[in-house]
This record gives C-alpha cells, sequence and structure tokens, in this order.
C-alpha cells in the first residue's frame, strides 16, 4: 500500500514536472515571437487582435474567449484534464511575464517563425503527453482526435490562420505572412507527433493515443 502510494506520488510528480517544462518551452516560443513580432495564435491571439477593435482590456477577452472552452473540457473532457489545463495557463502566464526583465532584442521575423513556432509546437506536445493543453482551440484539437480521428495539427492550423486573418486589422500583413509560417510549423510539429504515436502504438498516459483507441 504504502509502495503503491509512493509509486503514485512519483508519477504525479513526473507529469507535473514535464508539464513545468512544456510550460518553459512554450513561453520561450511566445517571447520569441514577440521580439520577432510575430502574432501570436490561439486564444491569445485572438484577444490580442480584438481588445484594440472592442476597446476592452485583454485579460477580459482572453478569459471570455477561454470560459466555454473551459466548460466543454470538464464535460467532455474530464476534471482532471481541464484542471491541468487551466494550472498549465496560469504557469504560462507567471513563467512569461518575466519577459519584462529581459534586455530589448529583435529577432529576424524568418527565425522567429521558425525558432518560436518549433519551441511552441514541442511545448504542446509535452503538454498533450501528459493530459493538458493550453485551452481554446488546443482542447478542441484534443477532443476532435478523441471523437472523429481529426489531425490535432489540422485543428490547430485551421483555428490558427482565422486568428491571423483576423490580426489583419491591427497588424501588417508582413507579420501576418510570418505569423503563418510560425504556425505551420507548430501544427507540423503536432502533426509528427500524432503519426510518431500511431506508428509507435498507443500508450495509456497520452490523451491523444488513449483517444485514438476509443
Amino acid at each position: 500500500m504504502i509502495r503503491k502510494s509512493g509509486n503514485k506520488m512519483k508519477e504525479t510528480a513526473r507529469i507535473w514536472l514535464h508539464i513545468a517544462i512544456g510550460c518553459f518551452v512554450i513561453a520561450g516560443g511566445l517571447v520569441i515571437l514577440k521580439h520577432s513580432h510575430i502574432v501570436t495564435g490561439g486564444t491569445a491571439g485572438l484577444s490580442l487582435s480584438l481588445s484594440p477593435l472592442l476597446h476592452v482590456p485583454f485579460h477580459y477577452i482572453f478569459a471570455l474567449l477561454n470560459l466555454p472552452f473551459f466548460i466543454f473540457s470538464y464535460f467532455h473532457m474530464g476534471k482532471s484534464f481541464t484542471v491541468k489545463t487551466i494550472l498549465a495557463i496560469a504557469l504560462l502566464s507567471v513563467i512569461s511575464a518575466t519577459d519584462h526583465a529581459l534586455p530589448a532584442f529583435t529577432i529576424p521575423p524568418w527565425i522567429g517563425a521558425i525558432a518560436g513556432g518549433a519551441f511552441i509546437g514541442a511545448g504542446l506536445t509535452t503538454l498533450f503527453r501528459n493530459d493538458a493543453s493550453l485551452g481554446g482551440a488546443t482542447i478542441l484539437a484534443v477532443y476532435l482526435y478523441k471523437k472523429y480521428g481529426i489531425n490535432p495539427g489540422k485543428t490547430n492550423f485551421s483555428f490558427d490562420f482565422l486568428v491571423v486573418l483576423t490580426s489583419l486589422s491591427v497588424f501588417s500583413l508582413t507579420s501576418g505572412l510570418f505569423s503563418a509560417i510560425s504556425i505551420a510549423v507548430t501544427s507540423g510539429i503536432l502533426s509528427f507527433y500524432k503519426r510518431r504515436k500511431t506508428s509507435a502504438g498507443k500508450t495509456k498516459d497520452d490523451p491523444l493515443s488513449r483517444a485514438s483507441a476509443s
């Protein structure tokens, strides 16, 4: 009994360590995109675009956009997945806030698009492997894979592409094009992850692999 409890604690600690690592990697990708002047995808990017259009503070729009996804996640993905996702978002927000302590610098957009997209894609796969996400379309991506077998990379790309189109009313066309490259890289990594897990076999701890078995 004690050994089983100890193993469970170790497994829980391992999962949260990996989630923390995933958040750090994603935060690195977001910093790269920010200093490359590239629009961020997901509900964060959509909130940044809608904020000046609606004259509503970013955090209000971000919370409102994510709320229906959290409710959906609770009923369709389970309490554990939803709690991990909420805590992962909170952790990412804290980590990302440290960007203000960094010195000012600029990264060439084409480098930022590729590197930033790769970091975010790698971080998201880490979260997916540990039964978590970053809310918004990433919740939808896991659910659609579970229900209909739709490639999560395609879902992510479709949602983020709509975000980029929305951002063109606020940001430049050039920024939008580099953003499209960034989300293509992120979605490509998610698609590669899905194909690799499918060919390697289904793993119990992976929500995407577990979903394909249902």
